[in-house]
């Protein structure tokens, strides 16, 4: 059984086959026969994880075994106490409503690599970094559940799935290395406010 996180980076589509004007996961992962647990969309960067086993990608990249993935979204404005509360509570997208969640605003990451290309910078509007930790994983949740509260996603990366940070793997961009699967890792949500 293989376990691989990449930090994949910003534009690169989370599938092997090749793509007419993206780079995929074949470009950064040579390994046969492994695939995403779960998927980032093109314009997010962060961890993926990728196994060769179907039962590991199932247990990762299923909302039910509540395995919580946290993220760092850079959205435009400055998101007040109210909008907080709404995403930690839940958010009605239309096709359905999202689970309770944590978020909180974080200070701008020192550590975090630069986004290529950069966030359009506009003095006139602040943009501010809020973490957000669900456990369910819709196709561009956390960016809706942010546009839905009125502070839409500039720059969002998956920083930690489980217990697993991808500092702490110390991956740059377009990096990736194993991990062992039976690691205790795979830490799931806790009970939410």
């Amino acid at each position: 059984m293989r376990l691989i996180a990449l930090n994949k980076p910003f534009g690169t589509i989370c599938q092997f086959s090749p793509h007419e004007t993206r780079q995929s996961l074949a470009d950064f992962v040579k390994v046969p026969g492994v695939y995403p647990a779960g998927r980032l969309d093109s314009d997010s960067e962060g961890l993926l994880l990728l196994t060769d086993d179907g039962a590991l990608q199932a247990r990762i990249a299923e909302p039910r075994r509540k395995l919580v993935k946290r993220y760092w979204a850079q959205v435009e404005g400055a998101p007040d106490a109210q909008a907080l509360a709404t995403l930690e509570g839940g958010v009605d997208l239309g096709d359905f409503v999202t689970q309770p969640c944590q978020a909180r605003v974080i200070d701008e990451p020192q550590h975090l690599w630069p986004r290529n290309p950069p966030i359009r910078y506009r003095a006139a509007i602040p943009a501010t970094w809020v973490e957000i930790a669900i456990s369910e994983g819709k196709n561009r949740q956390v960016r809706r559940m942010t546009a839905a509260v009125g502070y839409p996603t500039l720059r969002l990366v998956r920083v930690a799935i489980g217990s697993l940070d991808i500092f702490s793997l110390g991956l740059a961009p377009g990096e990736s290395r194993d991990v062992p699967s039976d690691a205790p890792w795979q830490r799931t949500a806790s009970k939410h406010k």
